[in-house]
């Protein structure tokens, strides 16, 4: 039971499968938009409004906090849905390895794995007790300049790693 693309064809209706589709997708959207937003415009417009490297901190570190509310819930529901659609080639290794769809889907896998863990050592960089700390004003000038250059770095990295993500779940969608 093979569909054109040499992967497993699963139980589910189409509308079941579109379905999961579009949660997926709208998971995508939220992480991978609000982390576009807010590196290329969010973080370029404080800029120009805020003189002060603390101040522009302090306004991340509240736009971050709100927009974790909605983006670690979407990551989540992302990898669990992502998970879900590819569990039958995952355990197939002559799938996985054998062809081109395994491949870009392993690649995919891998880079998901990658982007966890930036965003895991970007939580342990910017602790709570950290964000209390620049929110009260506790560290010197010099310190916000190190921490807002990890963050910067950081933020990059999960922009082109999620991007590169949406290429390839692009050439999986397309059979490639």
């Amino acid at each position: 039971m093979n569909n054109n693309l040499g992967t497993p064809q699963n139980s589910m209706s189409s509308l079941e499968q579109a379905m999961l589709t579009w949660v997926h997708l709208v998971s995508a959207s939220i992480w991978v938009g609000g982390s576009v937003f807010i590196g290329v415009v969010l973080a370029p417009l404080l800029r120009t409004m805020n003189d002060s490297v603390e101040g522009r901190m302090k306004t991340m570190i509240i736009v971050g906090r709100r927009f974790n509310l909605i983006a670690v819930p979407a990551l989540v529901v992302l990898v669990a849905t992502g998970l879900y659609n590819s569990h039958a080639l995952l355990v197939r290794p002559e799938i996985l390895l054998g062809t081109s769809y395994g491949t870009f889907l392993a690649i995919k896998v891998t880079l998901v794995i990658i982007l966890i863990a930036v965003y895991i050592t970007h939580v342990v960089v910017i602790s709570k007790r950290v964000e209390d700390k620049i929110m009260a004003g506790l560290f010197s000038a010099q310190e916000i300049q190190r921490l807002r250059k990890k963050t910067i770095i950081l933020g990059e990295v999960t922009v082109v790693i999620s991007i590169a993500i949406l290429f390839f779940a692009a050439l999986l969608d397309a059979g490639v």
